[in-house]
């Protein structure tokens, strides 16, 4: 019985936010309540859902300062001089505008949000292409593909929702798959080389009018009357502090972040009124995504107190080939690149990952191993038609949907395996259990 209500419940939960019959807040909020009620567990579900949210409370605390701490450096300006210098060293020479659309989308899209990075990057890049003759697929190809391996964040979605899926702490996500991110940054930056070459080969290096400008009037902030270029210094260092020590786990990741957009805010926007301004101008990102994530402690708070996840992992075990089992964390890795490209990310992590995870448990893979094995395949979920920013990205590039997957679809691959193999001779996450 709990088998059958745990896997309806996953399915009525998939159909209902795929067919956009409610959002994926609603649903996740609504779809185990009514499952829960009726599976007679209706005394508990307050406790089951309070026990949820609690055990999600720091993962939506991280969110919410990670989100308003980069968004409060790129309002103030601290990315606009890298932007600037790659905008003056790629002039009119096709490799190095691509290699410049790479880096600069990848230092742009630490904020984690993929419609500014797009708004950003294409503003920025799209007149080189036009007036070097170059293809715009190239350029959104290459932003789409940076925005895939950085939003493998924290604060970039899916590591925060495979953290609060399995109830681990996001840091020990992310901290060690950093090594493996750059190996797909660096799969990035040979294949924008691969393509300058070949858009050199056809268009040869131009001397474009305007070359010898010097950018200043470039900026990604969307705010002029927030941008505080005298403290650019002072946000570089207090960014630089910020990761250390997220990499050093000095302090948890919430605390980390409460700290830094503290200090920030007091130094770069002393007056109250500025420091309101900078959070109402983003605070419906902070909303959408930490709202989900305490509606995702509802859903996993009834999934684990009903013994609902238990019971469907026992059902997985059975159906697994014994051969199989130890091999789940890349199982998990190599289907994360269909299953976000034909499902959403809620769908999968809230949904599949918890009762793939239960099943690796038994063959001794732990629950973080899991989770960092499911975010490999994020390059390849942006180019899924379920996420709504890159019908963004395609129209202000002016290309079509379709041409723009099945450019950037191999690519996006190639990128995910790399990821992958780097994990695994790194020992990030096993690729055999032998317990």
């Amino acid at each position: 019985m709990l088998t059958f209500l745990g896997f309806a419940m996953v399915v009525a939960f998939m159909y209902l936010i795929m067919s956009k019959r409610l959002s994926a807040l609603i649903a996740l909020i609504i779809v185990p309540i009514v499952f829960a009620l009726f599976g007679g567990f209706a005394s508990e579900i307050g406790p089951m859902m309070l026990a949820g949210i609690t055990k999600l409370a720091p993962t939506g605390v991280m969110l919410m300062f990670a989100i308003l701490y980069f968004a409060l450096m790129i309002d103030s300006g601290l990315f606009d001089p890298a932007v600037r210098k790659i905008l003056k060293l790629v002039k009119g020479d096709p490799v190095k505008v691509s290699v410049g659309t790479a880096v600069l989308a990848l230092v742009v899209s630490l904020d984690g949000d993929g419609a500014t990075t797009y708004m950003i990057c294409v503003a920025a890049m799209l007149p080189l292409y036009s007036r070097l003759g170059m293809s715009p697929r190239i350029m959104a190809g290459l932003i789409i593909l940076a925005g895939g391996v950085m939003n493998m964040t924290p604060w970039g979605g899916p590591t925060a929702r495979a953290a609060s899926a399995l109830h681990v702490d996001p840091s020990d996500i992310f901290v060690p798959m950093i090594p493996a991110m750059l190996a797909g940054v660096v799969a990035i930056l040979v294949i924008a080389y691969f393509y300058g070459k070949r858009e050199r080969a056809r268009l040869g290096e131009l001397q474009l009018p305007g070359d010898e400008g010097d950018h200043s009037d470039i900026s990604v902030s969307q705010f002029p009357e927030a941008r505080r270029p005298k403290l650019i210094w002072f946000n570089a260092a207090l960014t630089l502090v910020l990761m250390v020590t997220l990499i050093m786990g000095l302090l948890p990741l919430p605390v980390l972040f409460m700290i830094a957009f503290s200090i920030a805010m007091i130094v770069n926007y002393p007056c109250l009124q500025a420091q309101k301004d900078r959070v109402a101008a983003h605070a419906g990102s902070v909303l959408a995504v930490v709202g989900l994530i305490f509606a995702a402690g509802i859903f996993t708070g009834i999934l684990s107190g009903t013994g609902m996840v238990d019971a469907m992992s026992k059902s997985l075990l059975a159906v697994i080939p014994e051969a199989m089992g130890p091999y789940l964390a890349v199982i998990t890795a190599v289907v994360s690149m269909p299953f976000t490209f034909f499902m959403s990310n809620d769908a999968f992590y809230y949904g599949v990952l918890p009762v793939l995870a239960e099943a690796a448990s038994h063959y001794g893979i732990s629950p973080v191993e899991m989770a960092r094995a499911s975010i490999v395949g994020q390059p390849v979920h942006l180019l899924s038609p379920l996420v709504p920013s890159t019908y963004l990205l395609v129209a202000l590039a002016g290309i079509e949907f379709g041409d723009h997957q099945r450019f950037t679809l191999k690519w996006a691959v190639l990128v995910c395996v790399c990821i992958l193999i780097a994990a695994l001779l790194m020992g990030i996450f096993p690729l055999y259990s032998s317990l």
